[in-house]
């Protein structure tokens, strides 16, 4: 019923995402159309592609950036979406404005076209509720940079057709990428796995058992992450990370797990987003940087802590069926790069040691933030494992 063979591929939205998205699909032999209201934009996304097909020609990862680039349109006339038979959107994080240009664009575009969004935190179902034919909406998350990154988190919404689910993820392989299906909830799997990564840092941090230095030598040098949590926060901007952490925070009807942090807050107050504006956490701009107590035991209990909160969310994520427990570890090895996949992880540890370290902070909080995952604490008592 679905067929994306040589079919055009309108992007919504040429800012890095979009035209990241794009690339793939043209590179993958797709005709692409960008469409962005802001002509500058597609300007500059212009000149970034060709910079960048030009680079992997040299490289030898493509055959011929001019073939790609010849696929490649760019228009600010959503008239010109109508041949497509899938358009991505790829804009601002905000649900009124994604629903009204879902209802414009479905006005323009075939009956059988599938509309896809990329948004990495908002309900899939309230975006397929602004379209007419809400069962031909989808969800495509894509991640940071979308050519480099192969996780694509398949989202369908609770209209959308069980065929087009299939066929989405069929096509996700066809482009290269990594699929998962996902269940539509608040930051479906990796969003939503590794809120821990940074809240139960920033808890540490302000409750001054370790600077973010210490935090970050630890998360990295002994546990094996590629960045430290406030390292990444900075990477990534306090006006994208903190956002997102306070959108799932709201859509959890305020779950005290998924809790904002002041600290991070008056970073984003400040204007200090991170390595975009030259301070965030650090400052880039010092030529001294803040030493880490390389205190081995300190070490160690902010990792074991760190680790089993995200070890107790991926097994509650598998407890409410938001993925099967391959494609959780999956996501996380391939969407934010992590060591292994935290159900494994959990393997290794044995459910009863995960268990009792997050028993051991709930007694000492008192907190419903540290509760265990009734399957974590299931396993713990059988002596099972997880089957990843």
């Amino acid at each position: 019923m679905y067929s994306f063979n040589n079919c055009m591929v309108g992007i919504i939205g040429s800012g890095a995402m979009g035209s990241g998205i794009g690339q793939i699909a043209a590179t993958a032999g797709h005709q692409v159309v960008y469409y962005d209201t802001n002509i500058p934009s597609l300007d500059k996304a212009k000149t970034n592609l060709t910079t960048t097909l030009q680079k992997l020609e040299e490289k030898g990862k493509i055959k011929s950036a001019s073939d790609v680039l010849s696929l490649m349109s760019f228009t600010n006339d959503l008239n010109a979406l109508k041949d497509c038979g899938l358009v991505i959107e790829a804009i601002v994080e905000k649900l009124e404005i994604k629903k009204e240009v879902f209802s414009g664009v479905e006005k323009i575009v075939s009956e059988s076209c599938v509309l896809a969004t990329n948004t990495s935190s908002l309900s899939v179902t309230s975006i397929a509720s602004a379209c007419k034919k809400a069962e031909r909406v989808v969800g495509l998350h894509f991640f940071n940079p979308a050519p480099l990154m192969a996780l694509v988190e398949v989202i369908p919404a609770i209209q959308t057709d069980t065929a087009l689910t299939q066929a989405a993820y069929e096509l996700m392989k066809t482009w290269g990428k990594v699929p998962v299906v996902a269940k539509d909830t608040p930051g479906f799997i990796v969003n939503r796995l590794a809120r821990p990564f940074y809240g139960e840092a920033l808890r540490i941090f302000e409750e001054g058992i370790a600077d973010m230095a210490t935090i970050d030598w630890a998360m990295t040098e002994l546990g094996g992450f590629k960045m430290g949590p406030f390292t990444l926060m900075d990477f990534i901007g306090h006006d994208v990370n903190y956002v997102v952490t306070e959108t799932v925070f709201q859509s959890f009807f305020y779950d005290p797990r998924y809790k904002p942090a002041f600290a991070q807050k008056r970073l984003l107050e400040a204007g200090w987003l991170g390595r975009k504006t030259g301070r965030g956490f650090y400052n880039y701009n010092s030529t001294e940087m803040p030493q880490p107590n390389k205190n081995e035991t300190l070490g160690l209990y902010i990792v074991e802590r760190v680790v089993a909160m995200l070890i107790n969310e991926a097994a509650e994520a598998l407890h409410l069926n938001i993925a099967t427990a391959k494609d959780l570890d999956l996501s996380m090895i391939k969407g934010v790069n992590y060591p292994k996949g935290l159900l494994s992880w959990c393997n290794e540890w044995g459910p009863a040691k995960c268990l009792g370290m997050l028993d051991s902070l709930y007694e000492e909080y008192h907190e419903d933030r540290y509760r265990a995952s009734v399957i974590l604490r299931k396993y713990a008592k059988n002596k099972e494992l997880f089957n990843v």
